[in-house]
């Protein structure tokens, strides 16, 4: 499955009590933190919400060496 990076690029303040908790439940904590999530419908969604304030980048599938 694809998974992709979210980075929170802006603060909380002043913002709307929905967009807090949505970047709560994001894992996002400080400006600059990173996650890296599964690509569904839900975590788009949510990445829409707060669009304004996160950065998003696919993260390419790394080999390993045992062929895996």
């Amino acid at each position: 499955m694809k998974k992709i990076k979210i980075t929170l690029i802006r603060g909380l303040a002043g913002k709307k009590e929905r967009q807090r908790r949505t970047i709560k439940a994001l894992g996002l904590k400080k400006i600059g933190s990173s996650v890296i999530r599964k690509d569904n419908p839900q975590i788009r969604g949510m990445m829409d919400s707060v669009s304004h304030m996160v950065r998003i980048e696919d993260v390419k599938p790394v080999k390993s060496a045992k062929g895996e």
